[in-house]
């Protein structure tokens, strides 16, 4: 004979680790569409800078794409997944179908190889920041994201005029005359990082037209 059934015991969804592993998957997928759609609307309304706007759906884009990958036995399609689950996020299916953030597809300099080239100058701002706030200050360890960077900044018309093209360069050449193994002090990278901040937001105020302060 069983055991009655308390109902004050919480029902679980899973009775194995893959099953508990697949269910808390599609609940991260839950999350960041719901996150995202936030973001959209947080966006429009100006609640948000173009500058904390680009980076934070890049990073929720990116989330999507892995979890997606994750979920794929099932979950077939985004719409599948948003009408199983009742919901009604029409902001973020958009961004979803698109691929990239509002700036990127709203650029003021059109063109589908202006578009990758703010994907990518984008995520090399935020590769780079990542690495001053996880306390990296070797050249070795900086340089090579900072040539990435600068390299991709350059290739937009316009930019030789940005304040902030003209301060990475000299943070390259200050990295290119140290040893490989040479460190920045705690104050140039504090510099470092305000600089590249404020680079990141005139860089997006320059191309969605959107002047708003950092």
């Amino acid at each position: 004979m069983s055991a009655p059934l308390s109902l004050d015991e919480e029902a679980r969804l899973y009775t194995t680790n893959a099953e508990r592993e697949k269910y808390e998957s599609l609940a991260t997928l839950y999350g960041i569409v719901v996150a995202l759609d936030y973001l959209e609307r947080a966006y429009v309304r100006d609640s948000v800078t173009a500058a904390e706007y680009s980076p934070a759906c890049t990073r929720l884009l990116s989330q999507y794409k892995t979890m997606l990958k994750l979920v794929s036995d099932d979950v077939t399609s985004i719409e599948q997944f948003m009408s199983r689950y009742r919901m009604d996020h029409p902001a973020a299916l958009h961004r979803l179908k698109v691929g990239v953030p509002a700036t990127v597809e709203h650029s003021s300099e059109a063109g589908p190889e202006t578009g990758k080239w703010v994907a990518e100058t984008t995520q090399s701002f935020i590769t780079f920041m990542d690495a001053i706030k996880l306390r990296l200050r070797a050249k070795d360890q900086l340089h090579p994201i900072l040539q990435e960077l600068v390299t991709g900044y350059a290739r937009f018309k316009g930019s030789k005029d940005w304040e902030g093209r003209s301060k990475m360069v000299g943070w390259l050449i200050t990295l290119n005359g140290m040893k490989a193994s040479e460190e920045i002090t705690e104050e140039q990278s504090r510099q470092l990082m305000f600089d590249v901040d404020h680079a990141y937001a005139e860089f997006f105020r320059s191309l969605s037209g959107k002047d708003n302060p950092h």
